[in-house]
């Protein structure tokens, strides 16, 4: 195989696993469910491009955890 075509396929794998890793933030956050796809949209139609928009203009707080005293204590 040719050094281009393996560097193309590592590039491939890793831009697939960091929009797994983003979308899975997305999800997270406390936005409403249309907003969570619509940016989920963005991110794996345009990759690099939809991480920048994203990183600028994207959903801001995740979910709160647990707030009770007996889910508090380790």
């Amino acid at each position: 195989m040719e050094p281009g075509i393996v560097m193309g396929i590592v590039a491939a794998v890793i831009i697939f696993f960091i929009d797994l890793w983003l979308v899975a933030n997305i999800f997270k956050s406390d936005k409403p469910q249309q907003t969570k796809l619509g940016w989920a949209a963005v991110i794996f139609l345009l990759p690099i491009i939809g991480w920048i928009i994203w990183a600028k203009f994207g959903p801001r707080g995740m979910a709160k955890g647990p707030t009770s005293p007996e889910h508090s204590k380790g």
